[in-house]
């Protein structure tokens, strides 16, 4: 049996603002973009270098799904960005204007920060530490 996660969907506000955000700011790859219907589009974007699981970008169309806009977990972070240069991309993500809220620091798992996205939902950026 195998069995995996494809998608995570993320409520957005605006699929375009969510993309340049994405996109622009954290160095990720547009996969997909097909408009479904006049309101509705299937976004898909991933991170370089990542396996099979994207961000599936949903615009919020209810006023409970806009209410969960930026807050999807309750305050705790919700994602989990791995990367095998925590400076390189830390140092890339501030000069490109990414929020962060927790600084650096170096943990028993890895080298880990708190950012936000666009609207709020905290992200850890780690690099784990090398396992002998």
């Amino acid at each position: 049996m195998k069995q995996f996660i494809a998608h995570i969907a993320l409520v957005v506000k605006d699929y375009d603002e969510a993309i340049e955000f994405y996109t622009g700011k954290l160095g990720f790859t547009l996969e997909e973009d097909t408009v479904l219907s006049e309101t509705k589009r299937w976004v898909l974007v991933r991170p370089p270098g990542s396996g099979d699981c994207s961000l599936l970008l949903a615009k919020a169309a209810k006023p409970e799904q806009e209410d969960a806009v930026g807050n999807q977990t309750g305050g705790r972070v919700f994602l989990f960005l791995f990367t095998d240069n925590f400076e390189r991309d830390y140092e890339n993500m501030l000069k490109k204007g990414v929020h962060f809220v927790r600084t650096p620091a170096i943990e028993e798992y890895g080298t880990v920060a708190v950012f936000e996205d666009l609207y709020g939902n905290l992200w850890d950026l780690i690099e784990p530490s090398v396992k002998k």
